[in-house]
Order: C-alpha cells, then structure tokens, then sequence
C-alpha cells in the first residue's frame, strides 16, 4: 500500500508529528486532506497498535471532544443495554473492525498478534469508550457500519467549513509518464 509523500506531511501537520504505521487514507476530508487513515496492527518496533482506523484531523477531533465531555458516551453505552437492534450493530461493527485488522495483518505480512486478539477499539463491543475512533470507523467504514460513529458524525459541526486545517495535500502528478495528449 503507497501513501504519497503529500499525503503523509498533511497527516503529519495534522498529529502534530510523523504519523506512525500508515498505510492507507482511509477517508478524506471534504477540503481534500486525510482525516483518518488506516494503520498497520503492529508499529515498525513491534508494538501492538489495535487503533485501525485513527482520526487525525484536528478539527474534527477538537468537536469530538466536545461531545465526550457532554455525557454522550455514557447516554450510548446505556442505550447498548437497552436496544437490542443497537447492540447487534455494535457488535457487527466490532466483528466487521477486527475482521478488516486481521486482513490489513494479513495483507502486510504481519502475523497475528494475539495481544490485541479480540480487542477492538473505542468500547466495542460492550460500551462506547472513545467517540474519535467511532467517528473515525465510520468514515472510512461508510453509513450503517457503525450506527454509533453515524450518530456522532452526524452531530458534529461541519469542521472543514473555514477551510482545511493544514495546508491541502497536493497530488502527485506522474510527470514521467508520456502525455496522452495530442499537442
């Protein structure tokens, strides 16, 4: 998997520093950055890194915080213990969290790692633990994945609405390759 060079320095710019097993965007923002990218299981030095999908625009995470701190993670673990429609998505979304892991392991050659086998992130499945990695499962999961990231995305504020929050990552353009062109 190639992240471009681009793409990393906007990540980068966003952390506040080099960002640590990237291996894919996994969405971009609608100003055109990264907002969460797709992280290999294990860091270059062995660490398990169970945080598959990791948020990494600041804005974003800055609302995030926002609604932590408003009780809504404990309004959703309640409901989980109350809707049982809710729960089977929850857990779906955990199954569907860890099988992706276990094929981005797989994909880069990585073996198991039993440290984090069976752990997804966020509270999955029993109880909503942390909102950015919701969020951040359901951009790049997509709508229905993960109702409980739909609903807190769907509460944010529009972040990218002042405009990006780190310089636009350019696209690389494959200057090398001959024209197709007729001039």
């Amino acid at each position: 998997m190639t992240v471009s060079d681009a793409d990393r320095a906007a990540v980068a710019a966003e952390l506040g520093r080099a960002p640590r097993a990237i291996r894919a965007v996994a969405h971009r923002c609608p100003c055109g950055n990264p907002d969460v990218i797709e992280t290999s299981p294990r860091l270059p030095d062995g660490t398990p890194f169970p945080t598959l999908y990791y948020l990494t625009c600041p804005r974003a995470a800055g609302a995030i915080g926002t609604l932590e701190s408003s009780g809504l993670m404990r309004e959703m673990s309640e409901r989980l213990g109350e809707d049982a429609e809710l729960a089977a998505n929850y857990q779906a979304a955990h199954d569907s969290y860890l099988a992706r892991r276990d094929e981005v392991a797989r994909l880069d050659g990585i073996a198991e790692v039993t440290e984090i086998a069976g752990t997804s992130a966020g509270g999955m499945p029993r109880r909503v633990k942390c909102l950015h990695v919701l969020v951040g499962h359901a951009l790049a999961a997509g709508p229905g994945v993960n109702l409980l990231g739909d609903e807190a995305l769907a509460l944010l504020p529009q972040w990218w609405a002042a405009g990006p929050c780190v310089p636009v990552a350019e696209p690389e353009t494959a200057a090398d390759e001959p024209s197709t062109s007729s001039e």
